[in-house]
């Protein structure tokens, strides 16, 4: 979809991120002084009613519940088009899985973000309402004033595949995130919120080993799971608590999620940190009731050129859209300032900017897609030569036009990586649609990404990134532009 201007009554700013069934916009309540996030569902998804009742379900499920743990929804409107928008809390301090990209937690902020999710979870529960997909993703971060000063609490959002707890066993889709869903879940039986549990329990060995207990590659493989490795934790009472609360039998685990949370509060001390305070340095422009030009790409140095038409996709990571900005630093931990460079092909159709890491090799030279008829414009940038290399990979990043009247079936699947694999998740974005691929433990640099865009009739851009992070992976794929194409 275009830039809106406005959505409803509310002055948009910038887009924030997007999924496979929506775009989120960061905009302005100038009637509550506020900045907010609307969730717009995507276009493709418009004539879908199945789709469209699960949208509109979240925001239900949402606004049934009062607490500072769960994201909040102000708001709901229709697009001219009939397209459902909800406005909801801004999470101004990015995702649990933005800062883990930083660096991992310590045992005590771990445990007190483990606290604050199982509130949210709970305050679902209360109200009859399962989530259905915990997961770092969904984990949101929003700064709070309080008598001591801005701090940061943990919220559970994104309840696209939330279901009513009275509809579970009547639920026709199975979903969830491998890695974290319950083995019940993965079987499409009835639900109740000990599969939440589960899944938090599942995040908890992940934040407080910093490795998943289960490396599912499918919801099937997640169906009869093996009991997951020690965790080697120097607390075991902490580790056992954890482990219960994993049980592949729903009867072995804790009754409820605040049974799980209190038992590890336990374990580990009995103590809750206090809230960490903010990292993100506040936005003067999300304070300003005055709409901003959200079609305004990076800087042109020349100015905008007579014809040109400037495209750029953000990444996609997840099967729904991100509520955050995902571009902070963490708990008492300052990102370092990276050096970027854009570079651009020889023809001035692409560009891309990158860290300056990433410029030691640079080749802006057309090159020749496997049809081998015509040369076409592409850019490639790396830290060293042969960046590209199947034996000896390093950071790098090839964006490429290649002829195309469809989107291929699949990407590259790089076999060689043996973490998660997000995707193919299609997209449409501005009227182009996309596939994207995540892949995660490849050697060399850990993350590879594949994305594949439709950006006219007869042409596809093909986009690969190697990356040590997925925060990096992110920041290229959303830098990506072309021109007069």
């Amino acid at each position: 979809m275009s830039a809106p201007s406005r959505l409803g009554r509310y002055p948009v700013r910038r887009r924030i991120g997007s999924g496979a069934f929506a775009t989120v916009w960061l905009a302005y309540d100038e009637h509550l002084d506020s900045p907010v996030a609307i969730k717009v569902l995507a276009e493709n998804w418009t004539g879908d009613l199945h789709i469209r009742q699960r949208f509109l379900e979240e925001g239900r499920f949402l606004r049934k519940v009062e607490s500072p743990h769960v994201v909040t929804v102000y708001d709901a409107g229709e697009l001219d088009d009939e397209r459902p928008y909800l406005v909801m809390a801004y999470a101004d301090q990015g995702t649990l899985a933005d800062r883990l990209e930083l660096s991992a937690l310590e045992p005590s902020q771990a445990l007190t973000v483990v606290h604050q999710v199982g509130a949210g979870l709970a305050a679902l529960h209360d109200r009859g309402v399962l989530h259905r997909d915990v997961k770092p993703a969904n984990v949101l971060f929003r700064s709070v004033e309080r008598a001591v000063g801005s701090q940061v609490v943990a919220m559970v959002g994104d309840l696209g595949l939330g279901k009513a707890m009275d509809m579970s066993s009547r639920l026709t889709m199975v979903g969830g995130t491998p890695t974290y869903v319950a083995p019940e879940q993965a079987l499409g039986e009835g639900l109740d919120p000990r599969a939440d549990q589960f899944s938090l329990a599942a995040l908890t060995y992940y934040l407080l080993s910093g490795r998943q207990p289960f490396r599912h590659a499918s919801l099937a493989a997640a169906e009869n799971p093996a009991p997951p490795p020690p965790m080697g934790l120097d607390n075991p009472e902490a580790e056992a608590v954890v482990l219960k609360a994993l049980s592949k039998d729903r009867g072995d685990r804790y009754d409820d999620v605040e049974c799980f949370t209190a038992a590890l509060v336990e374990a580990m001390g009995g103590h809750l940190d206090e809230a960490p305070e903010a990292w993100m340095p506040e936005d003067p422009e999300l304070t300003d009731s005055v709409p901003i030009d959200v079609t305004a790409g990076a800087t042109d140095p020349e100015g905008p050129a007579s014809g040109r038409r400037h495209r750029r996709w953000p990444l996609v990571v997840a099967a729904a859209a991100v509520l955050a900005a995902g571009a902070g630093a963490g708990w008492g931990i300052e990102r370092a300032a990276t050096s970027e460079r854009t570079v651009e092909d020889r023809t001035g159709t692409l560009a891309v900017t990158v860290p300056e890491a990433w410029t030691v090799q640079v080749d802006p030279e057309q090159w020749t897609p496997l049809d081998g008829k015509q040369e076409q414009p592409s850019i490639a940038s790396g830290t060293r030569a042969g960046w590209s290399s199947v034996t000896d990979p390093a950071p790098g990043v090839f964006v490429g036009l290649l002829p195309g009247e469809k989107l291929p079936t699949r990407v590259p699947q790089h076999n060689d990586c043996t973490g998660d694999r997000v995707g193919p998740i299609r997209d449409t974005q501005d009227g182009d649609d996309s596939m994207t691929m995540t892949f995660t433990g490849c050697p060399g640099p850990d993350v590879t990404v594949e994305r594949v865009v439709q950006v006219n009739s007869s042409q596809l851009l093909w986009i690969q990134i190697r990356s040590d992070d997925r925060a990096t992976a992110n920041r290229v794929l959303d830098s990506v532009q072309t021109f007069g194409v």
